[in-house]
Parts: C-alpha cells; sequence; structure tokens
C-alpha cells in the first residue's frame, strides 16, 4: 500500500507527489527539515520539534506556509492516514520555487512535505550491544544549529563508516568532537559526570539532547556542557549519541576499541529508560 504525503495543503499517494525542479530546496539546498518520531500512534517530544523548526525557518527568513495549530493537525492527520503506530514523521520546508538564481526571490511560496517513514524505534537490537563509530575530519557548514538539508557530508560520513564495518561516524574539528552524523553525541566519564558539546553553531540543538540533559540533572547525574576532546571520548566509561530516530543509543567502540567494558553502560541504560518512560507519558 502505498503511503499518503503531504504536499502544499494536499493528501496523495506517494506517486502522485511532486515538487517543482525550481524549487530551490532542490538547487540549493534552500531548506529546512525535522523529524519527530510516533510511539503508539503518537508524537514524541513534538513541542520541541516544532519551536526548532520555528527556529530554523527564522534563521533563513523562510516563512512558514501553515500555523502552529495547522502543523499540529497534519502531523496528527499523517499518522492517521498511514495508520502509523511506531516510526518517523519527516518535515521539509523549502523556500519554494523560483528562477534559479543566488539571491533569494521575492515573495516565495514556500513549500511543504510531510512523509511518514515505519521504523522500529523501541525494538532496536543495537541498544543491547551499542553501536561502533569512526571518528572523521567535521567538513560540514559552519550553521549546524539550523536544520538544514544539507546533508550531503553527513552521508559521506556514514557511508565511509559503513566501509569501515562501523555503524557511524564521529565528527571532530579542531580536536574536538562536535557530533555524529545525524545525532548529539555524549560521554560518560569514570566519576559518572555526562560531558556533551555545549549549544553553539558547531552543532545541532538536539530535542532529545535537551531532554536528556533535563532528565539527567533530574535524576542527579551531573551534567557538564562543554566540547570534549577525542582522547577524552576514548578514555570514558561510556558514551552514547542522542536523536528522534534512535533516543539515547549506546556507543561501545571507537575506531575499533572498545569504551569502558565495551557493554552499554549503566549511567546510559538509566537515561535511555527514563527518557522512554518519560516521553511517553507525555506524547500528544
Amino acid at each position: 500500500m502505498q503511503r499518503i504525503v503531504y504536499v502544499n495543503g494536499e493528501w496523495l499517494p506517494e506517486s502522485e507527489a511532486k515538487v517543482s525542479v525550481f524549487d530551490r530546496g532542490f538547487l540549493f539546498a534552500d531548506a529546512v527539515y525535522e523529524v519527530t518520531a510516533v510511539i503508539g500512534g503518537k508524537l514524541i517530544d513534538y513541542a520541541g520539534h516544532a519551536a526548532r523548526l520555528k527556529r530554523s525557518l527564522g534563521e533563513l527568513g523562510i516563512a512558514s506556509p501553515v500555523d502552529a495549530d495547522q502543523l499540529l493537525d497534519i502531523h496528527r492527520q499523517i499518522v492517521a492516514r498511514n495508520n502509523l503506530g511506531e516510526g518517523l514523521i519527516y518535515l521539509q520546508i523549502s523556500r519554494g520555487p523560483a528562477d534559479r538564481d543566488f539571491t533569494f526571490p521575492k515573495n516565495p511560496a514556500p513549500t511543504i512535505v510531510l512523509f511518514t517513514q515505519p521504523k522500529a524505534v523501541l525494538a532496536n537490537p543495537k541498544v543491547e550491544t551499542g553501536i561502533s563509530v569512526v571518528t572523521l575530519p567535521d567538513q560540514r557548514w559552519a550553521r549546524r544549529d539550523i536544520k538544514t538539508v544539507q546533508l550531503l557530508y553527513p552521508s559521506m560520513a556514514k557511508m565511509e563508516a559503513m566501509r569501515q564495518n562501523a555503524d557511524d561516524a564521529w565528527l571532530v574539528e579542531d580536536g574536538f568532537i562536535t557530533e555524529a552524523s545525524s545525532a548529539n553525541a555524549h560521554i560518560v566519564t569514570a566519576e559518572g559526570k555526562l560531558i556533551t558539546r555545549s549549544l553553539t553553531s558547531a552543532i545541532l540543538h538536539g530535542i532529545t539532547r535537551a531532554s536528556v540533559l533535563d532528565l539527567a540533572r533530574g535524576a542527579g547525574v551531573p551534567v557538564e556542557e562543554r566540547a570534549f576532546t577525542l582522547e577524552e571520548a576514548r578514555q570514558a566509561a561510556e558514551a552514547f549519541i542522542t536523536s528522534a530516530s534512535s533516543f539515547v543509543m549506546p556507543v561501545t567502540r571507537i575506531d575499533g576499541e572498545p569504551v569502558g567494558n565495551g557493554k552499554p553502560g549503566p549511567v546510559t541504560q538509566r537515561l535511555r529508560a527514563s527518557y522512554i518512560e518519560n516521553r511517553l507519558a507525555g506524547a500528544i
């Protein structure tokens, strides 16, 4: 059965969904996106994703084609129309179609697209073993705090990780870890302190990251927001990533070497369980 997608106010079978060849999202990657997890047919951390979308649009000067109430209704409708019990909703908004020019068009009509992707978010077998990462240079643009569709280098990094028989890449800039190819990076010291990079334009301001840090502080886990080095990561007792598509995922190997004892650590496991319990309770 075909997915039903949302394109500029219309609900269409995916085979009938079309966007202009002149769309600036296609020509210039002049677009932003969001990903919201769905569990039990309900939206996880939706308010944070909606707020970040508004910020990303504002940073690029793109007007939202729908208001906040309409956006929530579209999310709920796409879940219902696709009978999505568990998975992801992808939303993309571009500046819209215009003649090809590096300058922004006057009075553009933004393009909005939403589609679903079924995925077993909770029952990921990697949770039991953790994932392996390799380190690669961070060669992305400097405004990573804006969630744009400029994802070619992260895709290349993921492919290089796979070539090295790893699950993902951790990106390194000036000797410090920035983040994973599509997730925020965290380590836990032998003393039980959670360290993660502070919010700057160097990383995406992760919604799951923010939720997990709040839960960690509430549980009495010391949290330090600062850049950490590759050597610190290699010497850490635990490591993990956070994202809407994986929640809290243990990292058990870095560049082929085990993190800690090479198994998911207790702090990581506790935070994953706490995040899932807390966010399921608040799902809409």
